[in-house]
């Protein structure tokens, strides 16, 4: 049984795609709905465009069993870009980590769609630039700045705005382990970053959830 979907940003993936009729899509996608750690995705003949939850994409070194987080994805991003563009398989390991909401479309359709509709190329090629500008950052930090610093910009990046009293999305209810896959580091060390921000009045920490208590305070912590 298919819930009811209230018309919220996250649907300006579907509009999109309802209005564009270079190729048959609202024929072909399927709507998926999708439970914490499901992982079957078949990239190499889907195009998935999320609508809301949150999905991981990480590569793992299974000697080592240590994990790098590379996208932390939720409403508003799709994937994979890379076979998208290249039609090479990729090795990425994909996790729903919270109920999910998806389109998926057959990956052909979108190549075709990205090739002769300017409105899409107009709204696809900003997102990929974002994707670009994420992976550059990452580099960046990994090769850097300390666990703490690397924290520091995990959060301010992932800052909420839209409200009087700015908090974490995405990543508030993750565990000390998921953000250290995020920052390349462990949980033991990731756990001292937090609890020194804690003792700085920044954030409160909990068994489930990181709160913001102080965004100016978690600003002046930049080390650029």
């Amino acid at each position: 049984m298919e819930k009811e979907i209230t018309p919220t940003q996250s649907q300006i993936i579907l509009k999109k795609l309802g209005e564009m009729r270079s190729v048959p899509l609202v024929e072909k996608k399927e709507h998926l709905f999708l439970e914490k750690g499901e992982s079957n995705f078949d990239t190499d003949r889907f195009f998935y465009f999320i609508l809301s939850g949150k999905i991981k994409i990480s590569q793992i070194n299974f000697e080592t069993s240590k994990e790098q987080i590379l996208y932390l994805l939720g409403s508003g991003d799709m994937f994979d870009i890379a076979t998208l563009l290249d039609g090479k398989s990729s090795e990425y390991l994909i996790e729903v980590l919270e109920s999910s909401e998806v389109v998926a479309v057959p990956i052909e359709d979108v190549r075709e769609l990205l090739s002769k509709e300017p409105s899409f190329q107009r709204f696809f090629f900003p997102y990929i630039a974002k994707q670009l500008r994420h992976m550059e950052e990452l580099s960046v930090d990994l090769s850097l700045y300390d666990v703490y610093q690397r924290i520091i910009h995990l959060f301010v990046k992932y800052v909420d705005n839209s409200s009087n009293s700015p908090k974490l999305k995405v990543i508030e209810n993750l565990t000390h382990e998921e953000l250290a896959s995020m920052v390349g580091s462990v949980r033991k060390v990731v756990n001292r970053a937090l609890q020194k921000l804690k003792k700085d009045g920044i954030i409160d920490v909990s068994r489930k959830q990181i709160k913001l208590l102080d965004l100016q305070k978690l600003i002046d912590k930049l080390d650029y």
